[in-house]
């Protein structure tokens, strides 16, 4: 057997340049790192000696490179991923709030911090986190809860079953997240004598599981009993690539179907059975047909209590469930009927076996209804008020400025909310990261969208607050020479959550800047924030001036920020639903009170498993 002499860290990065996936492209596209003692000698050196084949990025925040890594993988619909590489202690543990952004929306992504000595000779080591009961604990130990697979290299040949593990998890459809190689830095320096064959390119396949007999029977008995059924289309539909499946599965047996935040855009928004998006965010005409559904079929959904209202939503008394996903751990959530399958192959199968079987088509009238409530609230102020515009008329004025190339993107705050109900999304039009809903996530988010399809516009819809939180790589877009546009849109703190506060009959507090204890006032110029890290950034007095700047972005070589005031208060009234925030039961203050009377009523109305 023919054997070649690498580090351990040098054998990691050549077999990773040599992965595929089934379009002849890296599986793993490249690595975003930040070097420390615990990775730059050995990772560090062996990235450098490969950066031709295998590109490495350097980024400003281990958090927010792993942001972009995720937001990468979900634009490439989970056939392409990144990986990212930290060193030990805080490098490594800013990584674990990242992990659980992957994990929770089922995303791959590779992360490889470095770890103590697995000599244990410099015992402590810089940044180590000692376990006084336990000597093989590191902090890489945190990432156990929030990764699908975890491993810890403490000997080189460990990589040759470690790492096709790795793989297997990111390419399998049912068990795809965040996957941890904790690498001992003094193993990552050490040579070993590798097979040649173990650096043979390899083609991963993502498989197509298809539906049990027994599974696919129950399910086509429960369609065939239906009366009113109705799709609710979540991720699994997009990472399944079941988007004209779904299409034409709606159009022939008159189902409507409504999107989650993941499955907004799976069908173009002008889709005739295009109800909307659905649950609390969701619209008067997708919950409308919810609320009366006789079987509520998920297809590619997590069922998250945004979706279902906190289970208050489908209250029909003879509701049936289908949940139909790649995983059986979601597809037998809250008593479902489950079809284990992939989402195209599931969709095929039953309209095979469906035949020409239709459904009283819906009430085509709700739709409409709906895009005119949505119009007007989108629609621009009046040009003599003097009123800060709200978060609504500002998407109107990026949806005028938008074409069918354009990705709107967010993760958190106003946002999500907002976009969820209002935004007219064609297919692939839309970008939310709201299984997490992660504060941070927007302005690295952006760049992983643009990187992953270069020719797409993408906009950033990012309030201050999310901003604050994580920023510094408009910085890495500026260098990288990435292009998109961010629109800031500058309520003077957390907005949203201000909104629920006083909602659940909470006093005004920590939330909008003013609200917060402070000695001098906030009076933050994100313009020449983001100016100095190189973007050109420019404010918009009002939504008129809005729509010229967003006209001006188009064609810039780097990223525009476009800062707007607006109003913290006013949400989009239309639609939505109740959602399950428990209120005090004790409390001295009167609207407490009555918001604990009126969440008593609607907990009772919750449906859980039956």
């Amino acid at each position: 057997m023919k054997t070649i002499r690498l580090t351990a860290a040098q054998a990691m990065v050549r077999w990773l340049s040599v992965q595929q996936n089934e379009e002849g492209e890296r599986f793993i596209e490249g690595i975003w790192a930040i070097f420390g003692h615990g990775n730059v000698a050995g990772i560090g050196e062996a990235l450098y000696e490969h950066r031709k084949e295998f590109p490495t990025w350097r980024g400003h925040n281990e958090q927010t490179m792993a942001h972009t890594a995720i937001a990468f993988a979900k634009a490439k619909k989970r056939r392409q991923a990144m990986a990212v590489t930290t060193s030990i202690g805080p490098g490594a543990t800013n990584l674990v709030t990242a992990a659980a952004t992957a994990h929770v929306n089922r995303l791959p992504l590779l992360l490889i911090p470095g770890d103590v000595f697995a000599n244990r000779a410099p015992d402590p080591v810089l940044q180590q986190i000692e376990h006084f009961g336990d000597g093989t604990v590191s902090a890489n130990d945190t990432f156990r809860a929030v990764s699908r697979y975890f491993d810890r290299i403490t000997r080189p040949e460990q990589i040759m079953t470690a790492l096709p593990r790795a793989l297997r998890v990111m390419t399998d459809p049912a068990d795809c997240g965040p996957v941890t190689l904790a690498f001992c830095q003094d193993v990552q320096a050490e040579a070993h004598d590798y097979p040649e064959s173990f650096f043979e390119p390899k083609v991963w396949r993502i498989r197509r599981p298809e539906p049990d007999a027994v599974e696919l029977a129950e399910a086509v008995a429960l369609l065939k009993a239906a009366k009113s059924p109705v799709i609710v289309a979540g991720g699994g539909v997009v990472y399944s690539g079941a988007e004209a499946a779904l299409a034409d599965f709606a159009a022939m047996h008159d189902i409507p179907v409504v999107e989650t935040q993941a499955g907004k855009s799976a069908l173009d928004h002008d889709h005739a059975l295009n109800f909307g998006p659905v649950g609390v965010t969701g619209a008067s005409s997708a919950n409308i047909v919810c609320e009366s559904a006789d079987l509520v079929i998920g297809l590619g959904t997590r069922f998250q209590d945004f979706t279902t209202g906190s289970w208050a939503l489908f209250k029909n008394p003879l509701r049936r469930m289908l949940s139909i996903n790649v995983q059986a751990y979601d597809a037998a959530k809250h008593g479902a009927a489950s079809l284990v399958s992939d989402a195209k192959i599931a969709l095929e199968a039953l309209d095979r076996e469906l035949g020409s079987h239709r459904f009283d088509a819906p009430d085509a009238r709700l739709r409409a209804d709906w895009f005119e409530a949505t119009a007007a609230v989108k629609a621009a102020p009046d040009a003599a008020g003097n009123a800060l515009p709200t978060d609504a008329q500002v998407i109107g004025a990026v949806q005028r400025s938008s074409g069918r190339d354009t990705v709107v993107m967010g993760a958190a705050g106003t946002m999500p909310g907002e976009l969820h109900k209002i935004w007219d999304a064609p297919q692939g039009g839309y970008h939310m990261e709201y299984g997490n809903s992660c504060m941070g996530y927007e302005i690295a988010g952006a760049i992983g969208i643009k990187m992953a399809r270069p020719d797409a516009d993408v906009v950033c819809m990012v309030g201050d607050g999310s901003y604050m939180m994580a920023n510094s790589e408009l910085a890495t877009a500026v260098m990288m020479g990435i292009p998109f546009t961010v629109v800031l849109t500058d309520n003077r703190g957390f907005g949203c959550i201000n909104r629920l506060q006083q909602g659940t009959g909470g006093a005004p507090f920590n939330n909008l800047l003013d609200d917060a204890m402070h000695v001098n006032p906030s009076a933050i110029d994100f313009v020449a924030h983001a100016g100095s890290m190189g973007a050109k950034a420019v404010k918009a007095s009002d939504i008129k001036s809005l729509e010229a700047e967003l006209e001006a972005a188009k064609g810039s070589d780097r990223p525009v920020v476009i800062v707007i005031d607006t109003d913290p208060a006013p949400s989009t009234k239309a639609g939505g639903h109740w959602w399950d925030v428990a209120v005090p039961e004790v409390s001295t203050r009167a609207e407490v009170k009555t918001a604990r009377k009126s969440y008593e009523t609607n907990i009772a109305k919750q449906r859980l498993a039956t």
